[in-house]
């Protein structure tokens, strides 16, 4: 119903519809208003690249993590495990004030190794692109999502694959290169698709870093126009069917590449 009804505002006239159950007006025009500027398309753009960066950082640390959870008899190791549930237990919102916190103090300031460079908030009034930040913040937020995936593919792995390779004569970075992370490719799309699909709908990291429109993610500009007297909502509505339209172009491209049905593509 939430989809429908996003779509039906998007598709109305912003002064036919009242008092009924449809608007007896309908219009496209929202939609091409909505990637008509420079500062809405340049909206998308960003959260497709921030999307894309935080699902190939969170990918290299989810295999990293999940073979140490897995394949070692490491010390700590469900501590480890534990910590990267953490996300999932704590709002965004929280976390997303939290890192501004953390970065008022050392190292990113007082003279810390951090300070003055573009991961100190103090300097975003001089170099105010916090995409960085935004990656780091998007990758936290989603590292559960890949951790698990990875965890659930090494197990179903049989670990004498990667010693029978290393039997005959490959390094154990070779062995897990090319014997066990083709094997639990699926998993990772299905993690990284997770991690995708949620950094480009992030809300919380969204709205309190980034300050300029040409820095804006998919969220806040659609949470600018919300603001917008008029049709704002109506125009927000439609960047909104555009980011559900770019992420069911990923699910069903990720499906065509797999040879999975799009449903099947999470039960790995």
């Amino acid at each position: 119903m939430p989809h429908i009804g996003v779509t039906i505002v998007s598709l109305a006239e912003p002064t036919s519809w009242y008092g009924s159950v449809l608007p007896s007006g309908w219009t496209t025009s929202h939609y091409e208003q909505a990637l008509g500027s420079p500062e809405a398309f340049g909206s998308i753009t960003n959260s497709l690249g921030l999307s894309f960066a935080a699902m190939m950082l969170d990918i290299g640390l989810g295999v990293l993590i999940g073979y140490l959870i897995v394949r070692t008899t490491a010390w700590g190791r469900n501590l480890l495990d534990a910590f990267c549930m953490l996300p999932l237990a704590v709002p965004g919102l929280v976390l997303a004030f939290g890192y501004v916190a953390v970065t008022l103090r050392w190292p990113f300031n007082d003279g810390g190794p951090l300070d003055g460079t573009i991961f100190d908030l103090a300097v975003l009034g001089q170099n105010p692109n916090p995409f960085p930040l935004l990656i780091i913040a998007y990758a936290v937020r989603r590292l559960p999502y890949i951790v698990r995936s990875s965890v659930a593919g090494l197990e179903q792995t049989s670990g004498e694959l990667e010693e029978a390779a290393i039997n005959l004569g490959a390094s154990r970075v070779r062995a897990i290169r090319s014997v066990i992370l083709p094997l639990i490719t699926a998993n990772l799309v299905a993690g990284g698709l997770l991690v995708f699909s949620f950094s480009m709908l992030e809300v919380s990291d969204s709205l309190i870093l980034a300050q300029r429109a040409t820095h804006f993610p998919i969220t806040k500009k659609i949470y600018e126009f919300t603001l917008r007297l008029g049709d704002g909502p109506y125009i927000a509505s439609a960047m909104g069917v555009w980011g559900m339209g770019l992420l069911t172009v990923t699910l069903l491209t990720a499906s065509a590449l797999l040879g999975k049905k799009m449903g099947a593509i999470f039960r790995v």
